[in-house]
């Protein structure tokens, strides 16, 4: 698959892509009304030159950008698809969650609403995660899918992430039917004493060796029937999402369609011939399917290039089954009225910086750097590049602004399909994310993190050095304290909230 032709755009070009007519400024700012008094076909909601258009939103998670082909660098691995969908969308090299990790992205993205600096954290009651910001969408917010189905959709989704189905959760809301895939690493799908003992047996099992274990033997036991690639989870997911398109899309109404794929989130455990790819030189050691988040020393060097090579796997398989989502949307002629979005919630540590996982502490690159992309039916910035600030919470506003819905005034996210040039209340000079008691923020030359009271900061020029291995912090503490008083205390509206005694993570 022959890479993309880019043209970078400025921020100042970008503006002018997006333009500033259709609803402009006043979209932005529009004040959103009681989900009650929205009925669908409620009068001049949808403008004439929206009217039937789709929406297909596809998440994916713990997909690093580095790794995809179209945004070039050494780690890019096989991503044919999403390279074929960035020819087709307006490509954004700056995007960032919002917050981190998996459930806090998904509120943002679901909500439109910022989610740091997690005030009024509750976790529900049985939660094993215990991290600042991951707890259900709160009541008082309105989700983009109620939005939606209020003017008039048809609201779907497909999703496999396990997070997202627990019972005290309501990531579902507004969704007309969603399919739940069952079976994704610790889901208590299947009784954990049905695991196949080989598989368990050749795990890599060094570190937190209780907890992995008990991982292993959950995952093993909710896969054992699986015979064909077609029963892995990412085939799973974008073929439900498939058969879903080809149901919905014949109704005559316009539909909102949310696919959002755990794969290549851990465990790492694609069908061999995948792995072949990346790794096919002779491995008898134990495999690491899983990860411990933390120092990356208790893995051998074979056993870490082992580990990048079962991601790098996973990552091309989910891209394979995405094709087969596009070959649906092709076939069914949707790509002419289709408004698609893709992106990932963050990244993952695999031993850049020495460390594993996704622990709070390891805000570099491989963790806060995600893909999204916008592929507009008109074709809009086809092919080209922003080096505006995206972030997941831009994912409502960016739809309604498309369809010229107003939004509701929770949803303060930028609405990167119409954005009024010089805007004042439009401040992505920098920005500020959150990962339980760590904060992280960028401007056009530096990124700074730190815990949330400003302590163990570590700053890096990412003119000079974009891969964030020189800290800057001792040698310029000014520039520190400025980014913190100035980006993270400013955006908090005050100093962050602290929760005595603060629990461990779990995760």
């Amino acid at each position: 698959m022959r890479k993309p032709s880019v043209r970078t755009l400025s921020r100042r070009d970008f503006l002018k892509l997006t333009g500033t007519g259709m609803a402009g400024a006043a979209l932005l700012g529009a004040a959103g009304c009681d989900l009650a008094e929205r009925v669908p076909g409620l009068p001049g909601t949808t403008p004439p030159n929206r009217e039937g258009t789709n929406v297909v939103l596809v998440i994916i998670d713990s997909l690093r950008k580095d790794h995809i082909g179209v945004y070039g660098g050494e780690r890019a691995v096989r991503t044919p698809n999403l390279d074929s969908l960035a020819k087709d969308s307006l490509i954004f090299t700056r995007a960032h969650p919002e917050s981190m990790p998996t459930i806090n992205a998904r509120r943002a993205i679901h909500t439109g609403t910022r989610t740091w600096p997690f005030t009024d954290w509750d976790p529900p009651m049985g939660e094993d995660i215990i991290l600042q910001g991951w707890q259900p969408i709160p009541r008082e917010q309105t989700t983009l899918a109620e939005v939606m189905r209020a003017n008039g959709y048809g609201t779907f989704f497909v999703t496999d992430n396990m997070h997202q189905f627990k019972s005290a959760y309501n990531m579902h809301r507004g969704f007309d039917a969603f399919d739940f895939i069952r079976g994704q690493t610790t889901d208590n799908y299947m009784p954990n004493w049905t695991y196949p003992p080989e598989k368990v047996d050749q795990a890599l099992m060094k570190g937190n060796v209780p907890a992995m274990t008990g991982q292993m033997k959950q995952y093993f036991s909710n896969v054992a029937a699986r015979q064909t690639e077609e029963d892995w989870f990412a085939p799973q997911v974008f073929s439900r999402a498939s058969e879903m398109l080809e149901a919905v899309s014949g109704t005559g109404s316009p539909f909102f369609l949310t696919v959002d794929s755990y794969d290549p989130h851990e465990p790492w455990d694609p069908p061999e011939e995948y792995l072949k790819m990346y790794d096919d030189e002779p491995y008898d050691l134990k495999e690491p399917f899983s990860v411990i988040y933390g120092p990356s020393d208790y893995l051998t060097d074979r056993e870490l290039e082992r580990m990048r090579a079962r991601y790098s796997a996973e990552i091309t398989m989910t891209d394979r089954w995405l094709g087969r989502l596009m070959d649906k949307m092709e076939e069914l002629n949707l790509f002419e009225n289709t408004l698609l979005l893709l992106l990932s919630d963050h990244g993952i540590g695999l031993g850049e910086h020495g460390y594993t996982g996704k622990p709070a502490y390891i805000l570099w690159p491989e963790m806060t750097d995600v893909p999204f992309f916008i592929r507009h039916p008109d074709g809009k910035g086809a092919g080209q590049t922003s080096d505006y600030i995206a972030s997941t919470h831009d994912v409502a506003s960016t739809v309604l602004g498309y369809l010229g819905i107003d939004a509701p005034e929770q949803m303060t996210g930028q609405d990167l399909s119409v954005m009024p040039d010089d805007d004042p209340d439009d401040d992505r000079s920098h920005f500020t994310s959150g990962y339980h008691d760590h904060v992280w923020t960028t401007d056009d030359r530096y990124v700074m993190f730190c815990r949330h009271d400003g302590t163990d900061a570590k700053l890096y020029d990412v003119e000079a050095d974009p891969e964030m291995y020189e800290d800057l912090a001792a040698q310029q503490p000014d520039v520190v304290k400025r980014m913190f008083d100035g980006y993270v205390l400013r955006d908090a509206g005050g100093p962050l909230p602290v929760y005595d005694p603060l629990p461990e993570p779990t995760v």
